[in-house]
């Protein structure tokens, strides 16, 4: 009874409407997610956006020249938020943003692309969305007076009132995959182009990459076309809009450093091709073709962190847990928010028994993403070895309350918590 009235209470305190300034309509509205918490909400989401998509591209320069593009475009945004940018390794032709400021450019987009100004008008569609609230308005819709108690959760878990986690992957999982209606679409080219435009970019480059994907959608179509649809009169608005814009004065197209990092990407591109191929082998249950992938694959590019724990959690399951394990532990040192090899190094260290190791491990995954059962079980497992009990009983009853049943371990967990709970 107790657990209901505080998840009443916490979601009361989201489903009372707001008052907030939208600067983009230049007015106050009124909103059931205040920016703070759309921020918040983003926010949690990135680890599992990240690891979705195998981890960001580990170089810095990569990841500093995208997220130099941003700012740039960012700072004629009407939203103040603190915007962040990622380069994540699939090779999927595609972008995507979350509530809150944060957008994400997959290695296979910028591949795809010829000019900065193609990948400009993309990064700036993104923010587009982000500041016309079509993440947020999303949520107030689908999580209104009905289903917010499932945001709330998400909240409730970092705050005072316990660690309550309902529909966490299934908010995140469509918060990543959008798919946005024409007159979103609509709403974010108007905003794109105009803020393309203001951050000195040649908007242009949208249409020229819309010609891209156009020519790619006669083999496969790209990721980005799902969620994002280009109807014939969508390209044709856009034509017009940049037309009553002044393309005389002077305007970015290209960049020497955008060929410079699009360079890196094609030359450790042979390795990425090795991972996805090792996926499939395993799909197909053939771990030791995968294995030999996955070898040439660091062969190409040792800092490939996708690689680096795919050979982490097959080496693990094949019981190799110190060479797995070590793997593990440098993938983590290549991107601290990629879930995968955190777990993999803890449940490793844990087989190692090397109990305080597998702790630091398994506390920082799950501080990344918040519901994976098996995180909490092998936490437990770790807590009881140290002789921390009341610890170990804690994540014993999470792991239990997040499984669905089919894990495994879960028969062990009872009968463990029973004894703690005994003793």
């Amino acid at each position: 009874m107790m657990r209901k009235v505080i998840l009443f209470a916490v979601a009361l305190l989201f489903v009372s409407c707001a008052r907030t300034y939208d600067p983009l309509a230049g007015k106050e509205v009124f909103t059931l997610l205040p920016t703070e918490k759309e921020v918040q909400i983003g926010k949690m989401y990135v680890p599992m956006a990240i690891d979705e998509n195998d981890g960001r591209y580990p170089d810095r320069e990569v990841q500093q020249y995208i997220q130099e593009i941003g700012q740039k475009i960012a700072r004629h945004t009407p939203r103040k938020l603190n915007y962040q940018f990622y380069l994540v390794n699939t090779q999927a032709v595609n972008a995507f943003a979350l509530p809150g400021g944060f957008v994400f450019v997959n290695r296979g987009l910028v591949l795809s692309l010829n000019k900065e100004d193609e990948l400009a008008g993309v990064i700036a569609h993104e923010l587009a969305h982000i500041n016309a609230r079509h993440h947020a308005k999303f949520l107030e819709k689908m999580y209104g007076m009905n289903i917010l108690l499932s945001v709330a959760s998400i909240f409730a878990y970092q705050t005072k009132y316990g660690d309550i986690l309902m529909n966490f992957g299934k908010i995140g999982a469509q918060l990543i995959s959008l798919k946005w209606s024409r007159d979103q679409e609509r709403e974010a080219d108007r905003l794109g182009v105009r803020f393309a435009y203001e951050a000195g970019y040649d908007p242009r480059g949208l249409l020229d990459t819309f010609k891209i994907f156009k020519k790619m959608e006669k083999v496969k179509q790209p990721e980005w076309l799902l969620t994002h649809p280009l109807p014939e009169t969508r390209i044709k608005e856009v034509k017009e809009l940049i037309a009553k814009l002044d393309l005389n004065r002077p305007l970015i197209k290209d960049t020497p450093r955008f060929h410079r990092i699009k360079k890196k990407l094609e030359e450790t591109k042979p390795s990425f091709d090795l991972f996805y191929q090792a996926k499939e082998k395993l799909v197909q249950k053939k771990k030791l073709a995968a294995l030999e992938l996955l070898n040439k694959s660091l062969q190409l590019f040792p800092d490939n962190n996708a690689s680096l724990t795919l050979k982490a959690f097959i080496l693990l399951s094949e019981d190799k847990y110190r060479e797995g394990t070590e793997l593990a532990v440098k993938a983590t040192k290549l991107d601290e928010l990629y879930f995968k090899p955190h777990f993999f190094a803890g449940y490793g260290y844990f087989k190692l028994k090397q109990y305080e190791k597998s702790i630091y491990y398994l506390e920082k995954a799950k501080n990344l993403i918040p519901d994976f059962p098996d995180v909490y079980y092998f936490l437990g497992r770790s807590y009881e070895a140290l002789g921390r009990l009341s610890e170990a009983a804690k994540n014993y009853r999470k792991a239990l309350q997040l499984s669905d049943g089919k894990r495994g371990w879960e028969k062990d967990a009872e009968r463990r918590l029973r004894r703690i709970l005994g003793s």
